[in-house]
This record gives C-alpha cells, sequence and structure tokens, in this order.
C-alpha cells in the first residue's frame, strides 16, 4: 500500500445474511483528504463505516489503516490501529452523568500516561480548538445539540488521532449549526492534517467539505461515482449521481 493512502478498500463485500448492500467494491482515501462516503437511505454507509471502525466484519475482502491490515487483524491489533483514529457519532455520544470535561478526559485516562494535570491541560486545549473554552464544567444536558457535536468532537481528537471518522454529524443540527460544524472540520484538516471519512446524505455539508468522495448506488450495489462532489455535479457519470447531488431536482 503506497504511503499517501490512509485507508485502502478493496474487493469489499457489506452484507446482512443474504441481503448483499455493496459488492466487491474499492478505494483509497489519501492522507489529509476530506472524504465523503455518500448515498442514499439504505445502500450501506454506515455499515461501511462500521466496518471501517471494526464494528462489523465484512463479508468479504481487504481493508488497510496506514497501512496495516484491518479487516483480518486480531482484537489487541484492531485496537492498537483503533487508538490512531477518532469517531464522532451521529448523537455526540457523550456520557450525560460526566462533566465535557471529563467525557473529553476518558479516552486519555483509558489510553495514555499522562498525569492528571496534563490530561486537564489537553481537555482544556482540545475544547477550546472546538470553540467550547469555559465549558468545561458542563453537562451534556445544558449544551445545545450543536454544542454536543463539538464536544463529542473534542473528544474524537482526545489523542490526536490522525484518521476521524464522522457518521452524519450534520444530522438534528439546524443549518447555522450544520455550517458552523462544517467550518470546524475544515479547520482541523487544514490545521492539524487530519484525514477526514464523512458518511453523510446532507448536500450542503457534502459540497462544503467534501475534497474527494464516493457514491454508493443502491441499484448497481457499487460504487457509480468517485471524485470531487462539485465535479460530480457538473459532470455526473450517471442519472442516480445527478438525481442524488441535485437534491432530486434533476
Amino acid at each position: 500500500m503506497m504511503a499517501e493512502n490512509k485507508i485502502k478498500v478493496e474487493n469489499l463485500t457489506i452484507a446482512y445474511g443474504s441481503n448483499v448492500l455493496m459488492k466487491n467494491i474499492g478505494f483509497e482515501v489519501k492522507k489529509g483528504c476530506v472524504f465523503v462516503i455518500m448515498g442514499g437511505s439504505g445502500c450501506g454507509k454506515s455499515s461501511l463505516l462500521k466496518i471501517l471502525t471494526g464494528l462489523k466484519t465484512p463479508e468479504s475482502g481487504k481493508i488497510w489503516i496506514d497501512g496495516m491490515r484491518f479487516d483480518n487483524a486480531d482484537e489487541a491489533q484492531k485496537k492498537k490501529i483503533m487508538q490512531n483514529c477518532g469517531i464522532l457519532y451521529q448523537s455526540g455520544a457523550l456520557f450525560s452523568s460526566m462533566t465535557l470535561a471529563e467525557n473529553v478526559a476518558l479516552p486519555l485516562r483509558q489510553y495514555s500516561d499522562y498525569s492528571p494535570k496534563m490530561i486537564m491541560d489537553m481537555v482544556e486545549f482540545k475544547l477550546a480548538l472546538v470553540g467550547l473554552r469555559g465549558y468545561e464544567d458542563f453537562y451534556p444536558s445544558e449544551i445545545s445539540g450543536g454544542m454536543k457535536k463539538r464536544a463529542g468532537l473534542a473528544r474524537a481528537l482526545a489523542l490526536d488521532p490522525e484518521i476521524v471518522y464522522f457518521d452524519e454529524p450534520s444530522a438534528g443540527l439546524d443549518p447555522v449549526s450544520s455550517r458552523r460544524l462544517d467550518e470546524l472540520i475544515l479547520d482541523i484538516n487544514k490545521s492539524l492534517g487530519t484525514t477526514i471519512v464523512i458518511v453523510t446524505h446532507e448536500l450542503a455539508s457534502i459540497f462544503a467539505v467534501g475534497e474527494d468522495a464516493i457514491y454508493l448506488d443502491a441499484d448497481t450495489k457499487g460504487i457509480s461515482a468517485r471524485g470531487n462532489p462539485k465535479e460530480l455535479l457538473q459532470n455526473p457519470p450517471n442519472q442516480n449521481v445527478l438525481h442524488f447531488l441535485s437534491g432530486g431536482k434533476k
């Protein structure tokens, strides 16, 4: 696997029993790229994300992350690889009984040997990075949906991962909060050089942040488009891609 590829997927089949969602798909995610996995409901976007993060086993195929085989790795190897990856779940997935500082500190306490003071310094920095300086002692119930997403992102960034996965980051957000989150994603990508993989069907976010993308086509059970979303809209390779990227207007 070439060094500039952070992730490589080869001949991957996604299925639940006899229900095949995607068959023999392959793609690469370049280092430092904002990569979008897009497609309509039921095409297998979330299932692909679960496979990339080790939560689901593919029917067949191979996955490399940072040059290491991931799909057939044992639990210890997978854990080591995933320590270099952060995940922002759709809900934010914050622990309601913990303050924002405690939520962000959790992976640092679990996976690092830093002193308590160093952990708190890093927590304050990560919360400031996502625009939540001063909210360390707030509980998730005391902040807005957009702030929960940003707090979840701070936790995903706690261990300075080289790859961050986003599961429908704009889901449940108003347009202003969604746009701010998109801007934050781009800022983190540019300032930290983080490779970002986003699963979404939100067109505004796709066009705002997507540098490279694949379109999962439920009809063909394969990838029917690959490239920059804006360029794909201008030169769509097929009617399904045109229909999706134009919001059903064409």
